[in-house]
């Protein structure tokens, strides 16, 4: 109810469950519970919000004027569903607790989401049933005010390798050549030789030209630099490079600069700590936010870990190679962990696109298409359009000139 009420429709409400309290005030009131009290605005429950733990949910999806629901109430509500026990499910991530066939790197599927079962995953769902409940509640109470939200924007670049070819060290870079002629990929060795002989800029390292754009147009950027060390899955370069320090050092003067948790820490705690810290070391300001490495999220273990590393705030939550809104909203929340029945302290950030998921779009109209759909959406609850780019993608030769149209997105939707 804080989420819907004060952090969406940024409507203060107080709670009670006294009946006389509640019949002695004089104000707009609303009772949630299976039966109405009076002649106020009623919304009926659901019983989910009354239990603990977790069960099998029976799931009927209806339309509330043209809007997917679910969670259906009687005609004697104001509103056909039950609206906070719907907005919880998406929120808490509730699908995620039950049994599911994990993908390569053990995270949910977007195939076995409700919201992709039922096609609504491109649609921030429970923005627009807020939206719904002002008009209603509006109609109801004249006098109601309510603050219209600005959208806002924020554009996450994504660093989980700083450099494709360079400061990578004598042995790894003569590995990487040896690999590349035994490939026949004449192409990249010839691209490696460049860079390695400063005869070329390597491809990934586009930080100038990222903060050259947001500087122009007045964007803040956030980039997340992966501080780990060597694995199967974490190739950056060593973090000891005093020219890697020097990069987010440098970035960090123009941006905002948190923490691309490496795939390692992802069951390490200690691991994670411990690239907080180094990289907090090397800008020299606090590390409160977090992005997980290939948006790798186990419900609820993770916020716990992240709670107990001191972060504050994590931007992984959406899907890598789907768009839309994985928890039905674009509004920042806070994680609740059910079995334990407590609201954790870290707000979670939702993501609506990731540049990967754009790649298997066709053509730079198709991408525009995509992201104006998404975008539209975002404007129309006045949300947060949230957008995740890698360096290494805006650094790939592609049919797409990324990094242009990485600008022209800028100029498109934020400024």
């Amino acid at each position: 109810m804080k989420q819907i009420f004060k952090r969406m429709l940024q409507i203060e409400v107080g709670y009670t469950t006294k009946i006389e309290d509640f019949i002695k005030h004089s104000g707009p009131k609303i009772t949630y519970t299976k039966q109405p009290l009076q002649n106020e605005f009623f919304i009926k429950s659901h019983p989910l919000l009354f239990e603990q733990g977790i069960r099998s949910v029976d799931i009927t999806i209806s339309q509330w004027d043209e809007v997917p629901c679910f969670f259906q109430t009687g005609e004697r509500s104001n509103v056909p569903f039950d609206i906070f026990a719907a907005s919880f499910y998406l929120l808490s991530r509730y699908e995620e607790y039950f049994p599911h066939v994990k993908d390569l790197f053990g995270r949910f599927p977007f195939r076995e989401s409700l919201a992709h079962e039922h096609s609504f995953l491109k649609r921030p769902v429970v923005d627009l049933w807020a939206q719904k409940l002002r008009i209603l509640l509006q109609e109801r109470f004249p006098d109601l005010k309510v603050p219209v939200r600005q959208v806002r924007y924020t554009s996450v670049i994504d660093v989980p390798v700083s450099h494709s070819f360079g400061h990578r060290g004598f042995f790894r870079s003569g590995i990487g050549l040896f690999l590349d002629l035994f490939s026949l990929k004449f192409r990249r060795v010839a691209q490696r030789i460049m860079v390695i002989t400063r005869l070329r800029k390597d491809p990934f390292d586009n930080f100038s030209d990222l903060i050259e754009i947001h500087k122009k147009h007045g964007v803040p950027g956030m980039f997340f630099f992966q501080f780990a060390q060597y694995s199967r899955y974490d190739k950056n370069i060593s973090t000891e490079n005093n020219h890697f320090r020097y990069l987010i050092k440098s970035v960090a003067d123009y941006n905002k600069v948190s923490l691309a948790a490496s795939y390692s820490s992802f069951t390490n705690f200690d691991l994670l700590k411990d690239e907080k810290l180094n990289l907090t070391n090397v800008i020299n300001r606090p590390v409160d936010y977090v992005r997980l490495r290939y948006n790798r999220v186990d419900i609820p273990e993770t916020y716990r870990n992240l709670v107990d590393a001191e972060f504050t705030d994590d931007y992984s939550m959406g899907y890598t190679h789907e768009t839309g809104f994985k928890a039905g909203t674009c509004t920042s929340f806070y994680f609740y962990d059910i079995p334990l029945e407590i609201q954790q302290p870290v707000k979670i950030h939702p993501f609506a696109a990731h540049d990967y998921a754009l790649l298997k779009l066709e053509s730079e109209e198709e991408i525009f298409s995509e992201l104006d759909r998404l975008h539209r959406e975002v404007k129309n609850v006045n949300g947060h359009f949230i957008t995740v780019f890698s360096n290494e993608l805006l650094g790939t030769e592609q049919k797409a000139n990324w990094l242009k149209l990485y600008s022209e997105m800028i100029v498109r939707y934020y400024v």
